[in-house]
């Protein structure tokens, strides 16, 4: 780990446990069956203990997509090309973009980062901190050097820095890069120790064949490279992405300075668990959103342990599925700060069973 980054993990202070206990009294205070909100409960209670305070703070937010290319498209592993990476960076730095129209309904900040495109894209908006333009094919060699690593991990972890200095109290992150699937597909094959078979799907939408080639270069990449299952530096510079580093740094990043972080679906859930490989302590600060629909969504959100209130077959990315997110974390904040107590209400508390979850 290079020197800047260990430095951002020695910042990460443990979960306030007593931030913790305050939000749960409070939760089993609010008169209604104790636990019945689930996981939108458990997901306030984390974010209470992230930020170290019991009235969770969602006031200002801001969600990062991190763009970059993959040389692995070359093995036809794709429905399309860079020019589409390109095109989807630009609507984002518009506003236009899917996950920019479903944030702003959210209240949310949407900003493109450059990690690692293959193609120019002109726009002011648009945040600069590319590794290099595009990873080489990991089907025939190592994805990217150990320079061009560090340089994509601190990418996140600088515009993380970036973020918490404008005010942002919660944050996200997404991605957007053709063939990037196939990378994380790789690292989580690798790190989780199972088979390509259990964690390559169709990602964008590819037929029969297209599939098959995905699977074939997914397998030879890793039988060439030999990336080590115990070190997710070798790992990710093996057969990763740019885009998967930088988030990965983007939530160590964050976690240092008490933001928490919700992940978007597959892919980030798989940067996330190469963060959490990193640096353990960075694993409070995450918030899961969704399921991702890929064959492999649910097995690296147990690894993990996260869940994720939402279940709704998503696979787009760009963030979409951690901005659907938020209006639910608004409600339930809003039921946490504002509805009634049994105490006001003259309800007798319900009594909590041990099929109940807190």
């Amino acid at each position: 780990m290079n020197s800047s980054l260990a430095a951002c993990c020695l910042r990460i202070l443990p979960a306030d446990d007593a931030a913790a206990a305050a939000a749960q009294r409070r939760w089993n205070s609010i008169a209604k069956p104790v636990g019945s909100l689930g996981l939108l409960e458990t997901a306030i209670t984390r974010i209470c203990a992230a930020q170290r305070s019991a009235v969770p703070r969602l006031d200002k937010r801001a969600l990062a997509v991190f763009c970059a290319d993959n040389g692995i498209v070359a093995e036809g592993a794709a429905q399309t090309d860079c020019s589409v990476t390109a095109a989807v960076a630009f609507n984002i730095c518009c506003g236009n973009a899917n996950v920019s129209v479903m944030a702003s309904c959210a209240r949310c900040d949407v900003f493109a980062v450059d990690a690692g495109m293959a193609r120019h894209v002109e726009h002011p908006a648009l945040i600069r901190r590319a590794a290099a333009p595009g990873t080489a094919n990991f089907a025939r060699g190592p994805a990217m050097t150990a320079e061009q690593l560090d340089k994509a991990l601190d990418a996140g972890a600088d515009t993380a820095g970036d973020f918490v200095d404008a005010g942002y109290t919660i944050c996200a992150c997404g991605e957007m890069g053709i063939g990037n699937t196939s990378a994380a597909s790789a690292v989580c094959s690798v790190l989780l120790g199972i088979e390509p078979e259990r964690t390559v799907g169709p990602g964008a939408g590819l037929d029969a064949a297209g599939l098959a080639r995905k699977l074939t270069a997914v397998k030879r990449g890793i039988a060439r490279n030999a990336p080590d299952m115990h070190n997710v530096y070798d790992t990710l510079s093996k057969v990763g992405s740019f885009d998967m580093a930088a988030m990965a740094g983007f939530m160590i990043g964050c976690a240092a300075c008490g933001i928490p972080v919700i992940i978007d679906g597959f892919i980030s859930a798989v940067s996330a668990l190469c963060a959490v490989r990193l640096c353990p302590a960075v694993q409070p600060y995450l918030l899961a959103s969704h399921v991702s629909d890929e064959p492999a969504g649910a097995l690296v959100l147990e690894a993990l342990d996260l869940e994720a209130p939402i279940a709704a077959h998503m696979r787009l990315g760009e963030g979409t599925g951690a901005a659907a997110l938020l209006p639910l974390l608004d409600m339930a904040a809003a039921v946490y700060t504002q509805a009634a107590s049994f105490a006001a209400s003259g309800i007798a508390p319900y009594t909590t069973f041990g099929a109940a979850k807190p």
